[in-house]
């Protein structure tokens, strides 16, 4: 099940959704409006090793805004840090947002349990576009879980993207083992 927009604010004023900044207005139906935070990176080199640690360029989105272009992958992050100690987060681009042709993750739009942090987006488009810092750029919705958690994210030793950051962070998959 998704949770209601009541439902959302139950969550919050108990304090197992927190949302910073939260604004009341950003609340849909059954979800919460995220905005771009003011970080972009890519990365470094064209062709990405999995095995290894690629490293990303950082910069800020100018006032006048950054032309996203094809065929790169751009790392942004949400200006809302977000922890979610009962459900699980799922990330989504608004319909507005994929009418402009931009895609806002490729795969990682579930959080786990647990997770406290910004969201890294992991940016891609269709046609050239320009964005703004601040501008609406997904939605959080969040899933009610069935079950016991035996691990939330944050207690994991293990877990990669668990240091609180307003800034993109690359992929840590040279971390795992294979």
């Amino acid at each position: 099940m998704i949770l209601s927009d009541k439902r959302i604010l139950e969550e919050i004023e108990k304090g197992s959704i927190i949302i910073e900044p939260f604004k009341r207005e950003c609340l849909g139906t059954n979800s919460y409006d995220v905005h771009l935070g003011k970080h972009l990176a890519t990365y470094r080199d064209r062709v990405l090793d999995a095995k290894l640690h690629n490293e990303i360029d950082g910069f800020e989105i100018p006032k006048e805004g950054f032309v996203l272009q094809p065929n790169t992958l751009y790392l942004g992050v949400t200006m809302e840090y977000t922890e979610t100690h009962s459900h699980v987060p799922f990330l989504e681009g608004k319909s507005s947002t994929g009418r402009l042709g931009i895609d806002i993750h490729a795969t990682a739009g579930k959080g786990d349990v647990g997770f406290c942090n910004t969201w890294t987006l992991e940016i891609s488009c269709a046609q050239p576009v320009r964005i703004y810092a601040g501008m609406p750029i997904g939605q959080l919705i969040y899933f009610v879980v069935e079950g016991d958690i035996e691990t939330l994210y944050n207690t994991k030793s293990n877990a990669k993207y668990n240091n609180p950051t307003t800034r993109p962070v690359e992929s840590m998959m040279w971390k795992n083992k294979f």
